[in-house]
C-alpha cells in the first residue's frame, strides 16, 4: 500500500494506536459511520473511587499497571512504563479494576457469595503454585504472589470478585447467537468497496530551517520528553562454566580401574556371538526331513520356499539374546553346531526351528591392561560429573551465602566478563543489532528482575553453567537534553512544520468541501513532499493484505461516510493525512451466501464480549461509581514519571 504508511509502524507507539483503530473499525461496522466522572465524594487521597459503598485502594492502580506491564513486555521487553501510559494503558488498567470491583459489588448486594473453601480449592487448582510433586505448595504460592506485587489478600479479594462474576455472567454471555439480520449488515460490509485518495502533508515541507533558540529548545523538550524516554539498561557481570573450566582432578586411581575391571568381568570375558537362517515348520518329523535334506546339499533358502515356508537370516547375536528371540533349546543347539553345518532341530513356541548356522563372531577375553584405556575413560567421565556436580553445588552455596561473584570466580579460577549496557530484549543499547553472548541471553528475563549485586548460578544450555549478578541499573527516563540535542531539535522543527501543516490540511479541505479535486487542492499548496496515492479496496482485501496491522488512514477511510473528507494526524508530527472517499458500493450478497454464517461465527466471541460490558455499564449506573480524579492525575504522573511531567 501507499509508502508513507511503513512509517507510522517504525516509530514505538505505531502498532499500539493501529490496536487501537481496529478497535474504531470495529465501532464503524455497527455504526456505519464514524464522560468523565469527576471527583465529588470521595474524601482522602488514598482511593481510587468508591464503587456503591466499596473503596478501590489506589495503591492497587500501581500493582495493576505494573502487573499488565511485565504481560506486555513478554512481546515487547522494552517497552517502558511512561510509554505505556501515554499509549492509554494506564486508563485501561483503571477501568478494569473499577469494573472488577463493580462486579463483585454488585453480586455481594443480591446474596452472592464465593467461600473461603471455594476460594481454597480454586487457589489449589492452579499450576503456577505447585512445586515439584504437582501438589500446592505454600512456599511456591508465596514466592509468586510476591513477585507479581501482591498481598495473599488482595489476591483472594480478586479471585473472590472473579468467581462471583462467573455467577452473575457465565449464563448471560455463553455461546450468544448473532440475529440473521444484523448478521446479514455485518456480512455486507465485507463486500464492501471503496474509491477514494489519502494524501500526507508532511511536517517536513513546512519546518523552519532556522535552528531554535535555547530558551525554545528547551521549552519544547520540556513538554515532550517522553519521546525521547530510553528503556531501562542493566549492565550485568558474569562468568560461564562447565566441567572443563573447573580444577577438577578426575583421573580415576589404579585401584579404582581395577574394581572396575572386577565389577564388569563379564563384559571384558571372551565372548561368542552366531548368525543364523531359520524357518519354523509346525512338527518335528518335518522338521528333521527337512534338515536331512538341507543337510544332503539343498540351500536352506529353497527348502524353505518348497515346503511353502520362508527363510530368515538372525543377525550375529549371543546366546542369551538368541535364547529370548528363539527358545532356550534352540540357542543350546545352535552354540554347538559347527561353522555352515545344520543345527539340530529345536522346538519353540510356534514350532518347531529348521536352521542352518552361517558365521560365528568370536571376541577374545581383554586383560586388565587392554581394558584400562576404555575403562579410564569412562571413570574420568563419570568422576569428572560427579566433581563438577558437587562443586557446583558449593559454588551456589557460597553465593547464597553473600559470598561476591568476583571471590567465587577467583577461588575456582573463572574468568568474570562484564556486558555493556544492555536493553531487556538482549541487544545492546546504541548498538541496533549486537547481541549478548549465548549464554547470558538465556538467563537475561531474570536478570531484569533482580537487585544490583545479588549473584545467582543458573544451568545453560551445554551443560554449562553462568554466575550472573547485576552491576548497574539505569532506569527508564528521557535523558538530558545535551544528550539529544540534534534530535530535539529536529522534534522541534518537525512540530513547528506540523502546526504549518495542520493550517495546509485545513486549507485543503475547505477546497475539496467547496468542489475542488484533491489533487489540485493540493497543487494549490505549491509544496514539495506531497504524497497522495489512490485507493480502490474491497475491505476484505484490506483485512486479507494488511495481515491486522491496518494504517489508521485506510481505518479511517473505511469507517466514513461516502463524499465526505477528513483530516488525521500522524504519529510523533510526521504530519497530516487527508483521506477523500468519494464512492461507496457493495457486491450483492446473495452471490455469496455463506459468508452471512461466517460472520456469525467470527462475531460470537466479540457478542459476548458486548453482552459483558453492556451488563457492567448498568450494575456501574446502579451501583454508582465516583472516581478520585485528583488521586489518579498523581498516580499518572508518577508512573509517567516525574521528570516527565516537570
Amino acid at each position: 500500500m501507499i509508502s508513507f504508511f511503513r512509517r507510522f509502524f517504525a516509530s514505538k507507539v505505531g502498532l499500539p494506536l493501529v490496536l487501537a483503530f481496529l478497535a474504531l473499525i470495529a465501532v464503524a461496522f455497527a455504526a456505519g459511520d464514524l464522560s468523565s466522572t469527576n471527583f465529588t465524594g470521595v474524601s482522602g487521597g488514598d482511593k481510587l473511587a468508591v464503587v456503591g459503598r466499596r473503596d478501590i485502594p489506589l495503591s492497587e492502580v500501581q500493582v495493576s499497571a505494573n502487573t499488565e506491564l511485565r504481560n506486555i513486555r513478554q512481546q515487547n521487553p522494552t517497552l517502558t512504563m511512561p510509554e505505556f501510559v501515554a499509549q492509554g494503558g494506564l486508563d485501561a488498567v483503571i477501568k478494569q479494576l473499577i469494573d472488577r470491583y463493580t462486579v463483585g459489588e454488585y453480586g455481594q448486594k443480591y446474596g452472592l457469595r464465593a467461600g473461603e473453601n471455594l476460594v481454597n480449592s480454586e487457589i489449589l487448582k492452579i499450576p503456577a503454585f505447585q512445586g515439584a510433586t504437582g501438589a500446592f505448595d505454600q512456599k511456591v504460592y508465596e514466592a509468586a504472589l510476591q513477585n507479581a506485587g501482591l498481598s495473599p489478600q488482595t489476591f483472594r479479594r480478586d479471585l473472590e470478585d472473579g468467581l462471583i462474576e462467573q455467577q452473575l455472567l457465565r449464563s448471560a454471555v455463553v455461546a450468544p447467537q448473532l440475529p440473521e439480520k444484523i448478521a446479514r449488515q455485518y456480512a455486507a460490509l465485507v463486500l464492501e468497496k471503496r474509491k477514494g485518495a489519502i494524501a500526507l502533508i508532511p511536517s517536513s515541507a513546512f519546518a523552519p530551517t532556522a535552528n531554535p533558540s535555547e530558551a525554545q529548545l528547551a521549552a519544547w523538550y520540556k513538554d515532550n520528553r517522553t519521546q525521547f524516554i530510553r528503556p531501562e539498561r542493566r549492565t550485568l557481570r558474569f562468568a560461564v562454566f562447565g566441567g572443563d573450566s573447573l580444577k577438577i582432578n578426575a583421573t580415576p586411581t589404579p585401584a579404582e580401574i581395577a574394581a572396575r575391571y572386577k565389577r564388569d568381568a563379564a563384559l571384558y570375558a571372551a565372548s561368542e556371538k552366531r548368525s543364523v537362517t531359520t524357518f519354523v515348520v509346525p512338527t518335528q518329523d518335518a522338521a528333521k526331513s527337512l534338515a536331512a535334506r538341507i543337510a544332503s546339499g539343498t540351500p536352506i533358502e529353497t527348502a524353505a520356499r518348497e515346503a511353502g515356508f520362508t527363510a530368515t537370516k538372525l543377525e550375529a547375536q549371543d546366546r542369551e539374546t538368541m535364547a529370548g528371540a528363539t527358545s532356550f533349546a534352540f540357542a543350546q543347539n545352535a552354540f554347538k553346531a559347527a561353522k555352515g553345518g545344520m543345527i539340530e532341530p529345536a522346538q519353540g513356541t510356534l514350532g518347531w526351528y529348521v536352521a542352518r548356522l552361517d558365521s560365528i563372531e568370536a571376541t577374545p577375553a581383554r586383560s586388565l591392561a587392554q581394558a584400562t584405556p576404555e575403562i579410564t575413560e569412562a571413570l574420568t567421565a563419570e568422576k569428572k560429573a560427579a566433581a563438577t556436580a558437587d562443586r557446583v553445588a558449593e559454588i551456589e552455596n557460597e553465593i547464597d551465602g553473600g559470598t561476591a561473584l568476583a571471590e567465587v570466580a577467583k577461588a575456582n579460577g573463572l574468568t568474570v566478563e562484564t556486558t555493556p549496557s544492555l536493553l531487556a530484549n538482549g541487544q545492546v543499547f546504541g548498538e541496533a543489532g549486537k547481541q549478548i553472548v549465548p549464554q547470558l541471553a538465556q538467563v537475561l528475563q531474570t536478570a531484569f528482575q533482580m537487585d544490583e549485586s545479588k549473584p545467582q548460578l543458573a544451568p545453560v544450555e551445554g551443560g554449562q553453567f553462568v554466575i550472573f549478578e547485576v552491576a548497574k541499573i539505569e532506569e527508564a527516563a528521557a535523558p538530558a537534553l545535551a544528550q539529544v540535542r540534534d534530535d530535539a531539535i529536529a522534534g522541534w522543527k518537525r512540530a513547528q512544520g506540523a502546526i504549518l501543516a495542520k493550517q495546509a490540511t485545513d486549507r485543503i479541505i475547505a477546497k475539496v468541501r467547496a468542489g475542488t479535486s484533491l489533487e489540485a487542492a493540493l497543487a494549490a499548496e505549491n509544496k514539495p513532499g506531497f504524497e497522495r496515492e489512490v485507493i480502490d479496496l474491497e475491505r476484505r482485501q484490506l483485512l486479507a493484505q494488511q495481515r491486522g496491522r491496518i494504517a489508521p488512514p485506510l481505518v479511517l477511510l473505511f469507517s466514513m461516510a461516502e463524499g465526505t473528507t477528513k483530516s488525521l494526524e500522524g504519529p510523533r508530527d510526521l504530519g497530516w493525512y487527508i483521506v477523500n472517499l468519494e464512492d461507496i458500493s457493495t457486491l450483492p450478497l446473495d452471490k455469496e451466501p455463506q459468508l452471512i454464517a461466517q460472520t456469525r461465527q467470527q462475531l460470537a466471541a466479540s457478542l459476548a464480549s458486548e453482552y459483558r460490558q453492556q451488563a457492567v455499564a448498568a450494575m456501574r449506573k446502579e451501583l454508582g461509581v465516583t472516581r478520585n480524579e485528583a488521586g489518579i492525575a498523581t498516580v499518572r504522573k508518577q508512573l509517567a514519571g516525574d521528570a516527565a511531567q516537570q
